[in-house]
């Protein structure tokens, strides 16, 4: 048996971010894509804004970072092949990623504040995981996931807030899906 050296293992790690960080920013930018956000969305436009609520330029910078952190660590846990955490890791992994798919579609497309609030503590609790069982296998890929878990609460305090300030925000605009008939 043969064991690989340092610069082996950076190669290998190498080799699976070049293919899980465009990836991971192929999914997000697909979801975010799906239907029209931030001031491209009538219904958001009408919707009653928080004060902390950054400049929309922001939320573009802030995902492409966060993507590439996360593609960053996933490569790290894919190329642990010896950890028997391995597996568990990477299913929740996929798991908190659906439910970050999920989140733009369900907000900015079905009007859904709730159930998008919903979402957002669904994924602080499966980040939270992913950053526990990463530390286990990797130190170095939990820290690359701690600026998503960052951001995701400051994203659910805004949530929050657009929630606390538009009661019956799903009732602006008919979402693209419904299927109203003005007469």
């Amino acid at each position: 048996m043969e064991i690989a050296s340092k610069g082996q293992l950076r190669l290998a790690y190498l080799r699976w971010a070049v293919v899980t960080v465009p990836f991971i920013l192929l999914l997000g930018f697909a979801s975010a894509r799906l239907v029209p956000s931030g001031s491209e969305n009538a219904w958001y436009r009408q919707l009653a804004k928080p004060e902390i609520l950054p400049p929309e330029w922001v939320f573009p910078v802030a995902w492409t970072a966060i993507y590439i952190l996360m593609g960053l660590a996933l490569a790290m846990i894919i190329n642990a092949r010896g950890s028997r955490l391995r597996g568990p890791a990477l299913v929740v992994f996929a798991v908190q990623m659906g439910l970050n798919l999920l989140w733009t579609p369900l907000f900015f497309g079905a009007h859904q504040v709730v159930p998008a609030l919903i979402v957002i503590g669904a994924l602080l609790l499966t980040v939270l995981i992913t950053i526990l069982l990463f530390a286990r296998i990797r130190i170095g890929a939990a820290l690359l996931m701690v600026p998503y878990l960052a951001w995701l609460g400051f994203a659910g305090t805004l949530l929050w807030q657009i929630h606390q300030l538009n009661p019956n925000a799903e009732s602006l605009v008919p979402s693209a899906a419904s299927d109203q008939i003005q007469l």
